[in-house]
């Protein structure tokens, strides 16, 4: 399963991004796609998920409000929206697929497939 993430980029503080991951969709048994994201020097961190099959999504405390994931099911493609974008936002952002629909949507390790990083870079 290859999932190929894209959209990255460098903006101002207030500035918007839109992140894009193509992948397999449904097949290959995968029950949802997530966002996750690394700071120099961090731990990698939960940002949003959603189902394939149904509207739910999940978000992190810290972007409610300001990011927005959503799906193309014919073109296979998740994406996450990321408004007010601040400094502390700046990381490499990852995508990863999951093939479980249960457990627990925000924990990294429940993710089996991903992809490679795109660099988001927020400036004040």
């Amino acid at each position: 399963v290859q999932l190929q993430a894209s959209g990255g980029g460098s903006v101002r503080t207030g500035g918007s991004l839109r992140l894009s991951c193509a992948g397999p969709g449904r097949t290959f048994g995968i029950s949802g796609m997530g966002w996750f994201r690394q700071a120099p020097g961090k731990e990698r961190e939960f940002v949003a998920a959603i189902r394939w099959t149904t509207d739910t999504t999940y978000l992190a405390d810290f972007v409610k409000g300001r990011f927005t994931i959503s799906r193309d099911n014919a073109k296979r493609v998740v994406y996450l929206q990321m408004n007010s974008l601040k400094p502390e936002d700046t990381a490499i952002f990852y995508c990863a697929a999951r093939v479980s629909s249960g457990g627990n949507w925000l924990s990294r390790s429940e993710y089996r497939y991903w992809g490679q990083g795109t660099q988001v870079t927020v400036s004040s």
